[in-house]
């Protein structure tokens, strides 16, 4: 059996939901059609099974020696068989569950990290869990199901055709009973699929919630608030809970109704079957055959109901799916080339010269983040690299070539070596120096397992200082021809701030660095500072240079201190 996830998830069809999961079956069609063949096998046996008793029951009331051995031995060859076929049958349901729910995963992962800042702007956090935690199943159990579905179609078409051929009433009563039976199981199913959309709304929305609350809490305990969140959570929680409820009443409903209806089913077929015995129409061994074969339809008829709805959630979730695959990204990039050189925003006359190590003080913060979202290509704008347009170059190329560190990014589980050096190619040496220039070197010391230390989600164990010390040094380990930094040292202390000033020049020799930062540590030692106020460049040349000669510089840099 091949191994999961598999290297290349393929280009889907994102059309519409139906196209997306007939492409997934697509991808998966010898799995798929495997399964779906041992299921068969799986039903047609056991549809099989009622009338070889029935056969070796008659034996042993006409005392046929012979014809019960017989029997006994076709009975026995079924039951392995069936066991066989029902264990393969697992298997392969298993693999096609799995391979469709990765699949899934590979696909809208990819995507995510394609749309980069573009899909918090579209989606909220609440809606992409869900799809990774409830969509892909459903995905999963739509594949998963076309095995036992498929299987327990044909094996009601076998009974059917078994029954007719023995007793014609009672095989019209079946094959009309049947479709029937299902039929009056399924207006339970759009209330239920509309409860279970609602309660997932509100599971997304929860989720939301629980994501802002953890990413504010020390702000919200510094002003008080986390009482009034808390109660908000508390009572959102509830109104999931109740929705839960009201799923699980329709949920209940429809379990009773797959059994109280092929229960009357069983109750008729057997009465019939037992007044045509008593008639002498059809001899004991039989009547047992149709009792067991009325039982045995209890199973495929659930499983038929079953099919509908989980194949009604596997189209819905296909839709969610497809709405995070047919998000474009707000920039994208073309096919040009560039030898490098100057990286210049037209709009704010921002330049950064090749190998120099420039500042960009902004009397609003946000105006720095947006000259370096567009000179990183996070946002459009007329940048040029070179003597080339930057948005001509492919995305690829400018997200390896420039790279922009904000206070935004995160620290992910794992090693801490791996975590610091994403590409993996990084000497001992070059760890080191990149540590002691982000002044992160007593951070690993202090670790009991060093760089071999694993790392917890977001870095919880790090304080804010000091994750922006080791995201400062995982950046220079990276080492961009262009690295562009946004208040790398906004929550270190002022010693620390002082020596990373001074280390940064070091570690980025010979290379294009910019900083975004009102730190005076930080811009007296910067070779180039530019002053931007209403988002254009109004003032450059050195940190005292411009203390002397622009006030409003002076006022940003000293916060209006003397």
């Amino acid at each position: 059996m091949r191994s999961l996830p598999e290297a290349d998830s393929g280009v889907p069809d994102i059309r519409s939901p139906l196209h997306y999961l007939w492409w997934t079956a697509r991808r998966q069609t010898l799995p798929l059609l495997m399964g779906i063949g041992f299921a068969i096998l799986w039903m047609l046996v056991q549809a099989l099974m009622p009338a070889v008793l029935g056969k070796g029951i008659d034996a042993v009331t006409a005392k046929d020696t012979e014809g019960l051995l017989l029997w006994s031995g076709v009975l026995l060859g079924l039951g392995l068989i069936q066991a066989l076929s029902g264990i393969m049958r697992h298997r392969m349901a298993v693999y096609n569950w799995l391979a469709a729910a990765y699949r899934t995963v590979q696909l809208t992962s990819k995507h995510a990290a394609k749309l980069g800042a573009t899909l918090p702007k579209r989606l909220s956090t609440g809606e992409v869990v869900s799809v990774g935690n409830s969509d892909i199943a459903h995905i999963g159990n739509a594949m998963d199901i076309l095995l036992r579905g498929t299987g327990s179609v044909l094996a009601i078409v076998a009974v059917t055709v078994i029954l007719i051929s023995a007793s014609l009433p009672l095989g019209l009563l079946v094959l009309f009973g049947v479709p029937i039976m299902a039929a009056a199981v399924g207006p339970l199913l759009r209330p239920l699929h509309r409860r279970q959309q609602a309660q997932r709304e509100l599971s997304g929305e929860l989720s939301t919630r629980a994501a802002d609350i953890v990413a504010g809490l020390r702000v919200l305990r510094g002003i008080g608030g986390e009482q009034v969140f808390a109660d908000r959570y508390r009572s959102g929680s509830q109104r999931l809970r109740q929705a839960g409820v009201r799923v699980s009443v329709v949920e209940s409903v429809l379990e009773g109704a797959q059994i109280v209806l092929p229960g009357l089913l069983i109750a008729i077929v057997t009465g019939i079957g037992a007044t045509f015995a008593v008639a002498g129409d059809i001899p004991t061994g039989q009547l047992v055959s149709f009792y067991l074969y009325a039982v045995f339809l209890i199973g495929p008829m659930r499983t038929l109901t079953e099919a509908a709805d989980k194949l009604t959630k596997g189209h819905v979730a296909a839709g969610r799916v497809i709405g995070i695959l047919s998000i474009e990204p707000e920039v994208t990039g073309g096919t040009g080339t560039s030898e490098g050189g100057v990286l210049r925003d037209s709009y704010s006359g921002v330049t950064l010269q090749p190998g120099m190590l420039t500042a960009v003080a902004a009397a609003e913060p946000d105006d720095a983040i947006v000259i370096a979202d567009r000179l990183g290509r996070y946002a459009d704008g007329d940048v040029t690299f070179g003597t080339v347009e930057l948005r001509t170059l492919p995305i690829e190329e400018v997200r390896s070539r420039i790279l922009v560190a904000d206070n935004g990014a995160r620290l992910f589980n794992g090693r801490l070596r791996d975590e610091l050096d994403v590409r993996g190619k990084a000497t001992d040496e070059e760890v080191r120096r990149a540590l002691h220039a982000a002044c992160a070197t007593d951070i690993v010391e202090a670790l009991p397992d060093g760089l071999d230390a694993e790392v917890a989600e977001a870095g919880r164990e790090f304080s804010g200082g000091q994750q922006q010390r080791l995201r400062l040094a995982r950046a220079l380990l990276a080492d961009p021809e262009v690295l562009i930094l946004v208040e790398p040292t906004s929550a270190v202390d002022a010693h620390s701030e002082a020596r990373i000033a001074e280390r940064l020049a070091e570690a980025r020799a010979g290379r294009t660095t910019m900083i975004c930062t009102t730190s005076p540590l930080v811009l007296d030692r910067v070779d180039h500072v530019m002053y931007v106020a209403d988002g254009r460049v109004l003032a450059e040349g050195t940190h005292r240079q411009l203390l002397d000669s622009s006030p409003e510089y002076a006022a940003t840099v000293t916060r209006g201190e003397d």
